[in-house]
């Protein structure tokens, strides 16, 4: 058996104008109710009739200190048993760790790798992304 894709991210230069173009366009319901401003997108509030969908996140890099020339990015997080086993399977693979495993205050433990063409992926522990 696999393991799930269980969110995005977006991150780009301007998260106000990413909030509105993307609850604009896909009818997202976004909450950025929290200290940094990280768009929250509920997989309750945001699924089809069959329920079918996933939750995510939608950022701005401007004003975090060393990121306002951060072009952003579109990942995926998969859902692991372990952040740091997965890391190093992924860098036994040809990948290469940027980040993890962190423990996301109040959230998720995460980990983000780049496959060997550079594309950004994210790993999450079971039962840690709400």
């Amino acid at each position: 058996m696999g393991q799930p894709v269980v969110h995005f991210e977006i991150i780009g230069k301007d998260g106000a104008a990413l909030h509105s173009f993307y609850s604009g366009l896909f009818d997202w319901t976004i909450d950025t109710n929290n200290p940094v401003g990280y768009g929250i997108v509920t997989r309750e509030d945001n699924v089809n009739p069959e329920g079918i969908g996933i939750g995510g996140g939608i950022m701005g890099s401007a004003g975090m200190p060393g990121m306002e020339d951060y072009e952003g990015h579109v990942t995926v997080y998969i859902e692991v048993p372990d952040v740091e086993a997965a890391l190093v399977k992924a860098e036994s693979l040809g990948g290469t760790r940027r980040m993890g495993p962190d423990q996301v205050p109040g959230g998720p433990i995460i980990g983000q790798f780049t496959d060997p063409e550079g594309h950004l992926v994210g790993v999450t522990q079971t039962g840690t992304m709400g």
